[in-house]
């Protein structure tokens, strides 16, 4: 599986001249990133001392980053295979005029999951973004630095993820999917925009 590649096999693979994969394993890959710095905040504060007030905290936290890590993580297969699905339903015959309703319907049903998938990556990034401001606050202090970089991965795995559900979504005729899935998008953007610029300097602060 993609995800099981090493970090240069991934990489080379990213550089080829392949569609797959593509800027949204990359989202995933970013967001993946940004929960594993969350949980290496937490992992550097529970169980110590100094910090046993927040210990309950700081493991649920750990438990949630893990969790987001674990569907991030998916993502970045998903994607491609979401990819494969609407370049195969492309490529479906379209001589006959049932040939051409089946193929577009086969590519609409391909580009809504096209546009779930990234959508979910977007999702569980925003969530990565509220673990590491609790991380960021309550964790150890020597690894703040590491919490702020956690939300600037995932803020990236969420940008690149929304151009994802944008590109997808643009060519569905289905105007009440679009709407709902854009409208939570940006939902989503526009909240985590104030997170990460008040966390970011919140981190910047204790350095």
């Amino acid at each position: 599986m993609i995800k099981d590649l090493s970090l240069q096999a991934f990489l080379d693979q990213l550089a080829s001249g392949s569609s797959t994969p593509g800027g949204g394993s990359a989202a995933g890959l970013m967001g993946a990133m940004g929960a594993a710095l969350v949980g290496m905040v937490c992992q550097f504060t529970v169980g110590r001392e100094k910090y046993a007030a927040v210990d309950a905290e700081m493991r649920r936290v750990l438990d949630a980053a893990e969790a987001a890590r674990g569907v991030l993580t998916d993502a970045i297969a998903a994607d491609v295979a979401a990819f494969d699905q609407v370049m195969a339903a492309y490529g479906l015959p379209k001589v006959s005029d049932d040939q051409k309703a089946i193929r577009t319907a086969a590519i609409q049903l391909a580009l809504r999951d096209a546009t779930e998938v990234p959508l979910a990556c977007a999702r569980a990034c925003a969530d990565v973004i509220r673990l590491a401001a609790e991380a960021a606050e309550h964790g150890n202090a020597n690894v703040v630095s590491d919490a702020g970089v956690a939300v600037m991965a995932a803020y990236a795995g969420m940008k690149s993820a929304a151009l994802n559900v944008y590109v997808n979504a643009g060519s569905i005729r289905d105007e009440d999917f679009t709407r709902s899935r854009v409208q939570e998008l940006e939902t989503l953007l526009v909240a985590s925009e104030a997170d990460v610029a008040r966390i970011f300097d919140a981190v910047r602060a204790k350095l």
